[in-house]
C-alpha cells in the first residue's frame, strides 16, 4: 500500500505519493485551495486512485521546534483529514522543505514562473520521502 506526502500551504496543497514499497516518492500535483471540503474530496480522490492506505503531512514548526499559526491549521486539517478518511495522519516536520525545494528547481536552471507551478509539489516529495527515509530505519 502506498502513502502520500501533503504540504498544506494557503493557496494550494502540494501531493506526493510513495511507489507501493514504500521506498520513493513521486510528486503528483499542486491542488489550488478551494475550502476544506473541497480540498479534502481532491484529496480522497487521489487516495482512491493511488490505494493510499496512509498520509503524511507536512507540520511546519518555527526553528526553536515551537508551533506556530501555520502549524496550527495543519494540526486543524489533520484532523479533518483523519475524520473524513479514516486513515492515519502522520505529522513529519517539514521545516526548510520549501527551501530546499527552490533550491533543487533553481539548481536545475528552472524559470521563476515554472517554479512557482511546481514549488509546493517537491517540497510534498521531500516531506514524504523524509518519512519514507526515517521509517525504513526502524
Amino acid at each position: 500500500m502506498r502513502t502520500i506526502g501533503l504540504d498544506l500551504g494557503t493557496k494550494t496543497i502540494g501531493v506526493a505519493v510513495s511507489d507501493p514499497l514504500g521506498w520513493t516518492a513521486q510528486g503528483v500535483k499542486t491542488i489550488q485551495r478551494i475550502g476544506l471540503k473541497k480540498d479534502i474530496e481532491e484529496i480522497k480522490n487521489i487516495i482512491n486512485e493511488y490505494s493510499v492506505s496512509k498520509i503524511v503531512l507536512g507540520m511546519p514548526k518555527n526553528m526553536n521546534g515551537t508551533v506556530g499559526e501555520a502549524g496550527e491549521r495543519s494540526l486543524a486539517f489533520a484532523e479533518a483529514l483523519k475524520n473524513k478518511t479514516g486513515l492515519e495522519v502522520i505529522l513529519q516536520d517539514e521545516r526548510l522543505t520549501t527551501a530546499a525545494a527552490q533550491r533543487t528547481l533553481i539548481e536545475a536552471d528552472m524559470s521563476r514562473k515554472k517554479r512557482k507551478k511546481v514549488v509546493d509539489t517537491v517540497a510534498a516529495t521531500y516531506i514524504l520521502q523524509t518519512y519514507l527515509d526515517r521509517v525504513s530505519k526502524l
